[in-house]
């Protein structure tokens, strides 16, 4: 049905000053890296487009600098030390609205690197655990090199391919990354807690991977007729599935069905959404449009931060002027809930940093980006419990946010907000 060819084969199509995307998270393409990489001596300035990637990020190398150039639509964990050395780039900019930096050309594409299931009798692929801006990328490159897979899991939805889009094949046969669910802290479990209270019945839920998101699904076994919209899920919605919790069914888009763009985990996540109809994996440009989110009743979108300042600024993809992460779907959701009826759009964060700071401020770091700015925020909720700001002037915010701050830090920000605002 096609014809393979090796990795090394497949990039000599890459040439020097040409436009890549790079498939990521769990789709992470490694033998396509690995064999772009090994060309790095006969090639110069090309310049490579994608969110979070896995592994080690070869390319990020010092000594591959005139060959490559990475620009960073998501600054993921193999990228910071690149990217706040200045030999990578960051591009903030909503998840939503990166498919049409591909598709009107803002960001061109020549060759897009991909990893999909292997083809179904009638020639289709998928994209697997990741059609989010994978899809607009295929759409919108010149050429295709895809890395077919018999253990990417095979998903509804939008990111179905036909062999004639795609230009060489190369074949492996590897299990994606996995991640396995975290051991929670008591203070995520506590934070966990407090996000479940504000989950009611029949909501429909937005949450990302990690720590928080683990706990607030942990804290949810007592609800009923939940529902998922979002942008990516992970291992913690499967026991709520399996519970009869998750059901999907007050949703007004895709009614009885999971929504995502992508999914990272466990092997047990690979498996529960191969050829699985209850997953519907789309396009990201859909799945984060605020207009489509809002349709959805008491949307409730679980996100995190770095440091919220005691006027409500939610900073989220930078350490001071150090980029950390990215700007994401955050305020595609938090904006998304706001108007959905009955929404809850909430910012989940520890009290304080690994160092004993704190991450509730009176100013946000210098150079810190303001990704939720706050006019959109509503929740905020740490450890020390629960602060509503919607509608609240900056007095009464600082006070809220204060007294969710760790204890030992309220009387500093105390007399910090009172020598700035005069309040």
């Amino acid at each position: 049905m096609y014809q393979a060819v090796s990795a090394a084969d497949a990039v000599c199509l890459i040439q020097s000053n040409h436009s890549i995307f790079i498939q990521g998270a769990a789709a992470t393409p490694f033998e396509l890296i690995e064999a772009l990489v090994g060309r790095a001596s006969q090639l110069r300035k090309v310049h490579i487009h994608h969110l979070h990637t896995e592994g080690p990020g070869l390319y990020f190398d010092e000594k591959y600098a005139d060959s490559f150039r990475v620009n960073n639509l998501f600054t993921g964990g193999n990228a910071r030390q690149a990217v706040q050395s200045g030999r990578a780039d960051y591009v903030p900019v909503f998840l939503s609205e990166v498919p049409i930096l591909f598709r009107r050309k803002i960001i061109p594409l020549d060759v897009a690197l991909v990893h999909v299931s292997p083809p179904d009798s009638h020639g289709y692929c998928t994209l697997g655990v990741s059609v989010d801006v994978a899809l607009s990328a295929v759409q919108s490159a010149r050429y295709v090199i895809a890395l077919v897979n018999p253990q990417m899991p095979r998903t509804h939805g939008d990111g179905v391919i036909h062999i004639s889009k795609i230009t060489h094949f190369v074949e492996t046969d590897r299990p994606l990354p996995a991640h396995a669910p975290t051991v929670l802290s008591e203070t995520e479990i506590k934070i966990g807690k407090y996000v479940a209270q504000l989950v009611e019945n029949g909501a429909t839920l937005q949450m990302g991977i990690g720590a928080i998101p683990d706990a607030a699904l942990a804290a949810l076994t007592d609800h009923k007729e939940l529902g998922i919209h979002t942008e990516m899920f992970s291992d913690g919605v499967i026991p709520l599935v399996e519970q009869g919790i998750i059901t999907n069914q007050h949703k007004a888009r895709h009614k009885g069905h999971i929504v995502a763009g992508f999914v990272v985990g466990s092997q047990k996540i690979y498996d529960f959404i191969n050829d699985n109809p209850l997953v519907r994996m789309l396009d990201i440009s859909y799945v984060n449009d605020t207009a489509i989110i809002r349709q959805n009743p008491k949307v409730t979108a679980i996100n995190s931060a770095l440091e919220v300042d005691l006027t409500g600024q939610v900073c989220a993809d930078s350490i001071g002027t150090k980029v950390y992460s990215g700007v994401g779907g955050q305020m595609d959701f938090i904006r998304g809930a706001s108007l959905s009826d009955g929404g809850k759009p909430i910012i989940a964060l520890p009290s304080t940093t690994s160092k004993g700071d704190s991450r509730i401020v009176n100013q946000l770091k210098p150079g810190a980006g303001v990704v939720t700015t706050r006019a959109h925020v509503h929740y905020v909720v740490t450890e020390y419990g629960i602060a509503n700001l919607y509608g609240q002037n900056i007095r009464n915010r600082a006070k809220s946010l204060i007294n969710i701050a760790h204890p030992s830090h309220r009387e500093k920000l105390e007399k910090e907000f009172y020598e700035l605002w005069k309040y």
